[in-house]
Formats: structure tokens, sequence, C-alpha cells
């Protein structure tokens, strides 16, 4: 079942230079959808326009069976959260359990309640130990879990990173993908994801590859993936396992699975005992 369906989607920020081009896509229900391309491709922009954040000049968002529009957009907003690149542009409480409370507050949840939610998604993103900590104390990871408990926190369908993993380190990087991973194969909840890591690509469901302003591939990894040459024409660089899994294939090795780790891991390790 389709969740999000955009239609013939246009915006610009200004009057002269359109950044969003008829662009159409849909986003099944329960799915991971990565969304690629190279800085200016109009991913992000994407993003905001799928949170009501902007205002599209044309075309049609609808987002669990709702049109976006001025009329619904509170209805929306309770159904998709956003998760920004800086952490800490998003902290507004004293403490970690203040930051998860909210958006609680915000959908009037009563306060004798909020306790009992608060501590049940601070253990899902692992974060419960921290909640009396301050959240400018935290490690860039730590506080992108806190993100995303806050959104988790007020139930909603659809949960959108806006390049959640581009300003932390590779530990942290790790962390935020295994939580994305975990939230993925044990709910239904619906992820976008913003991104330049090619590597999550290969985890998703879904891609979409943007360039100025337009689709210019979709399909599921391996589809989008066996266009490699327009990728790198997109200046987007092939993954690691990819690249990797088709070297060994030049030499004779072959996979059940396209695109898995532990297939490419294996072979290298059966090439290395026949030397």
């Amino acid at each position: 079942m389709e969740i999000i369906k955009v239609k013939n989607l246009n915006f610009s920020y200004d009057e002269t230079t359109p950044t969003i081009k008829d662009v159409s896509f849909s986003v099944e229900e329960g799915s991971y959808t990565t969304i690629v391309g190279h800085n200016g491709s109009g991913k992000s922009t994407i993003a905001k326009l799928l949170d009501g954040l902007l205002e599209k000049k044309s075309g049609s968002i609808e987002i669990g069976g709702l049109e976006l529009n001025e009329a619904n957009i509170y209805k929306i907003r309770e159904q998709v959260g956003i998760v920004f690149q800086n952490p800490d542009n998003q902290f507004i409480g004293a403490t970690v359990a203040d930051d998860i409370a909210f958006g609680l507050e915000n959908q009037q949840v009563p306060s004798d309640e909020m306790p009992k939610i608060i501590e049940q998604y601070a253990k899902k993103v692992n974060m419960y130990d921290f909640l009396d900590k301050e959240p400018t104390k935290l490690s860039g990871g730590q506080k992108q879990r806190v993100a995303i408990a806050g959104v988790l926190a007020m139930n909603l369908k659809v949960i959108i990173l806006d390049e959640a993993t581009s300003m932390l380190d590779p530990q942290g990087k790790v962390e935020i993908n295994a939580l994305v991973n975990e939230l993925h194969e044990k709910s239904n909840l619906t992820i976008i994801s913003i991104t330049h890591d090619m590597e999550e690509v290969l985890r998703s469901d879904h891609v979409l590859v943007m360039d100025n302003g337009e689709v210019k591939i979709s399909g599921t990894p391996e589809e989008v993936l066996s266009n490699e040459k327009e990728l790198i024409d997109l200046k987007l660089d092939l993954p690691f396992v990819y690249k990797m899994q088709k070297e060994l294939y030049n030499v004779g090795f072959e996979f059940e699975k396209q695109l898995e780790l532990e297939g490419v891991v294996e072979s290298l390790c059966q090439l290395n005992l026949k030397r």
C-alpha cells in the first residue's frame, strides 16, 4: 500500500530558477527509501516539501490518504517527522527526557502518561541511561539517537532523515545506520533517508537518484546500481561492496544474492586460501 504519492511536483525558491521539476514517485508503507544525489540536486528540498516546511508551486503530495495542503498540514505532521543533519539545531530541552517530551507536549499527551512513553523510546534507541543528561554533552551519534527518539515517541508513520549522518564521525554513522536498520526490520515505520552515503543505498528497499531537481533513476538498489555509467556521470561513487563484488565476479566468483557483504567477504577468504 502506498503511504506517499507525489505527482508532477514543482518548486522554486525564487521566480526564475526551478529547484524541483515535475517530480513524481510513490513510497510503500513500511518501506525504506533512500534519495541520493550530489549537492544541489534537490533531495533535501524534497524532504522539506514532504513535511510541509516548504510550499509547493504546483503538483500534489498525498500522505496517508490526505492531500498536503493548508487545511491538512497539522494532520500530516501527526504522521510525518523529520530529523535534520545537525542535531544541535533540534534540541530545546535541558535534559534528554525533556527533549523527547517536547513532541508529546505538542500532541497534548497527558503528563502522567509521558514518563512511560519517554522511557520506552529512550530504551528503543539505547539512550535510557542518559535521560537526565544535558543533550549538548552527548556525542554526535547520541544526539541523533535522541532526535530520533523524539520523533518515534510521537507515534508517527513516516520518519524522514535529512542527511542525518553527514555531520557524524565514523562511529556515529555506524550507530545511526544500525539503529535505522533495526527500526526498518522490527517496525512498520516508513523511512525516507536523504543521503550521500551510497553504502546506505544497499540497505534500502527503493532508491531515487536526483539531479538538477529531477528524478533521473529509480528502482531497487540492484536496478539503480546497474546504471553504473550514469551514476558516475552524476558524480555518485559506487558502493565499495558493489565494486568488490564486480571484481570478484570477473575472476570467477559468483554470488547467490547480489550486493551481500557476507558473500563478498567469504569469497575474499576463499581467494586467499587458494593462494
